[in-house]
């Protein structure tokens, strides 16, 4: 049977067909699921894509996180489903604490797109088995609010338990606390991240690597071997 992945689509999003074609390439079928709709339609995992939901306003995230979909997700994420925040997904996980700390503008008050490199830090999460702990990659990035920040304490709980999975590497982009590009929950089962895998899946399209794919080729055989 072929895993199902859900692809989460909000007012102003704008990388949920990206999302739904690296899913396909990786050899899942892609489900389509509308904010306003709280039936995830069975899916096996779900991911929440970058973009612009609602024009962040309020927040980048703040008004998404109360979508009706949010509801359901949040339930289910929280009795193991794996969901996976890009850009704005991330954002949004944030703001449902789903994921600790937050997101602010960067601190250069500019809209970044660049190739970023990173560092795989936790390669154990339902996202990321097929990295290797210490791999260094690269995943196009692009947004306006991505700085992550959080007090001490969630920093040094985050450090301590290994649930940063992707740091910065030779540059930060945002001024994220600690070069964090990425976390992960508890579980292992929520990941959330600001660079964007979905666009490094092919060589003939994003950065012409194809650094992105284990994301979507992880899960699909935490979902098979499951």
């Amino acid at each position: 049977m072929t895993a199902r992945i859900g692809v989460v689509t909000f007012p102003g999003s704008l990388d949920d067909r990206d999302t739904q074609r690296a899913i396909r390439l990786a050899g899942a079928e892609p489900v389509a699921l509308w904010h306003k709709d709280k039936d995830l339609k069975q899916v096996d995992a779900v991911v929440l894509c970058g973009g612009f939901s609602y024009g962040d306003y309020l927040r980048a995230g703040a008004i998404a996180r109360f979508s009706p979909v949010m509801d359901t997700l949040i339930e289910q994420a929280k009795a193991g489903l794996p969901v996976l925040g890009i850009c704005n997904g991330f954002q949004i996980l944030t703001e449902a604490h789903l994921l600790p700390g937050g997101m602010l503008g960067n601190d250069h008050l500019h809209f970044i797109c660049r190739d970023q490199k990173l560092r795989v830090e936790n390669a154990g999460t339902a996202w990321t088995t097929d990295y290797t702990a210490g791999q260094e990659i690269h995943i196009p990035l692009k947004n306006m609010d991505g700085r992550y920040v959080a007090d001490q304490y969630t920093l040094d709980k985050l450090e301590a338990e290994g649930r940063v999975a992707f740091r910065y590497l030779d540059f930060n982009p945002n001024g994220s606390l600690n070069d964090i590009a990425g976390i992960t929950n508890e579980a292992g089962n929520v990941v959330g991240l600001m660079p964007h895998p979905e666009h490094a899946v092919e060589p003939l399209i994003g950065s012409g690597r194809t650094d992105g794919l284990p994301f979507f080729t992880s899960i699909l055989k935490k979902l098979v071997n499951a």
